[in-house]
């Protein structure tokens, strides 16, 4: 194995195949040294996205200024993709682009990121990476828990000062939280959206629902036309699976971890940069937040093709029909079935007529947002009023979700008057 991808003191204790107990998602804090530190860092306690806005970016969002009521801080945001794409990569190859970049320009000793584990291709293992080349190993989505913050204290005793960090919201987040006591020089974070996780064996069962030959699915992606993307490593040519054939309504009540169910980021809004492709309508979505994470797309700006973003469509009835149908999962009673008659109709109606671009990623933030407050009024309510930020609330208000007084903290008090209806 490569020594760049794993240094000696970088151990990692196995992740157990249950989920973990509560609302964790085992970002990594919890394997560090200090044992208190996961109260002062996890955001499904009491988080502080105004405060952490804050410091990391300048300011907070704010929700009169174009998109960032849906995305966060924005300073510049794009569509583009890498030219030309990198192998192996999940769209183009732009965050492992981004991180490359600084290793060579030595702006950063060592990257913290994920790869395929040996016995696993799904698998996330987290690594330290100080080599550009060893970053191509980190390409590709993975399915899991990935506690990539336990790297860490192995990257601190490696000496590395100048560090970069690739990771998750819930991941990003607790870094956040914890940068100033962590004694590096420098943190660049580099962010993707995340939505829905689930261990790594729900993702193989989930697999097993999709095809006789789930061992030799290499490749799967939630497109924006509302397709899955499955490719195989048997020879077998790539396929794709409208979303409404997914097999959801096969999946164990539990396949989604309620922390998933209840986050309440989705774009990543602590990041220098986020790298997805919500918004990207077929290409990558490119938010970058503040100062350092436009310096990050500039350095890597002449390996992009950027085109205009777009923004079609209407996301209000897709968004009313997820509330109900989460209003149903929330209370209990099973998700309603679309008749198959009817399958193939919404299907090719869906990509031509439903949201896209921008339309679509303020669709996914809205859902998740609906998603969020109605899990926790079931599960756990008490939680509701330190856990659920003003952005949240902010987006939900459109259809009707605000906080009753038992819920309001302060910085959601004024969400009741300042948001319309659709």
């Amino acid at each position: 194995m490569p020594k760049d991808l794993s240094p000696p003191g970088l151990t990692v204790p196995a992740l157990t195949g249950a989920a973990r107990p509560g609302l964790c998602t085992d970002c990594g804090v919890s394997r560090m040294g200090d044992g208190r530190a996961c109260g002062r860092a996890c955001q499904f306690i009491q988080p502080d996205y105004e405060g952490l806005e804050a410091r990391v970016h300048g300011r907070v969002a704010d929700p009169a200024a174009g998109e960032e009521a849906f995305f966060g801080v924005t300073q510049r945001m794009i569509r583009a993709r890498l030219t030309p794409p990198a192998d192996g990569a999940q769209w183009t190859g732009i965050t492992t682009a981004l991180a490359a970049r600084l290793l060579q320009q030595g702006a950063v000793d060592a990257v913290l990121a994920v790869r395929p584990h040996p016995d696993d291709r799904w698998r996330p293992e987290p690594v330290i990476v100080t080599d550009p080349a060893a970053l191509a190993q980190c390409r590709g989505m993975r399915m899991g828990y990935a506690p990539t913050l336990a790297a860490l204290e192995p990257a601190a005793v490696a000496g590395h000062r100048r560090i970069a960090v690739i990771g998750i919201p819930c991941q990003v987040y607790a870094l956040r939280a914890l940068e100033q006591e962590l004694g590096f020089e420098q943190i660049l974070v580099i962010g993707t959206p995340c939505s829905d996780n689930t261990t790594t064996e729900n993702f193989h069962e989930f697999l097993a629902l999709l095809d006789d030959r789930p061992d030799t699915i290499s490749y799967l992606e939630f497109r924006a036309d509302y397709r899955v993307e499955l490719r195989f490593d048997d020879g077998r040519p790539t396929r794709t699976v409208p979303f409404l054939k997914l097999p959801i309504s096969k999946l164990r009540a539990d396949f989604f971890p309620m922390t998933c169910k209840t986050c309440v980021d989705y774009t990543n809004r602590l990041s220098d940069i986020t790298v997805g492709y919500m918004g990207g309508d077929g290409d990558q979505w490119v938010i970058a937040r503040n100062a350092r994470g436009a310096g990050m797309l500039a350095a890597i700006e002449d390996q992009l093709r950027v085109v205009p973003l777009t923004d079609k469509g209407k996301r209000g009835g897709a968004v009313k029909g997820f509330l109900a149908n989460t209003e149903r999962a929330a209370g209990g009673l099973p998700l309603r079935s679309m008749p198959d008659w009817a399958r193939p109709i919404v299907s090719f109606l869906q990509p031509r007529i439903g949201p896209r671009g921008l339309e679509f990623a303020r669709a996914r933030v809205e859902m998740k947002a609906i998603e969020t407050i109605l899990h926790l009024r079931r599960a756990h309510p008490a939680r509701i009023k330190n856990m659920v930020p003003a952005h949240v609330w902010r987006v939900a208000a459109r259809y009707g979700l605000v906080p009753s007084e038992q819920e309001t903290r302060e910085d959601a008090q004024t969400v009741k008057t300042t948001v319309k209806k659709p």
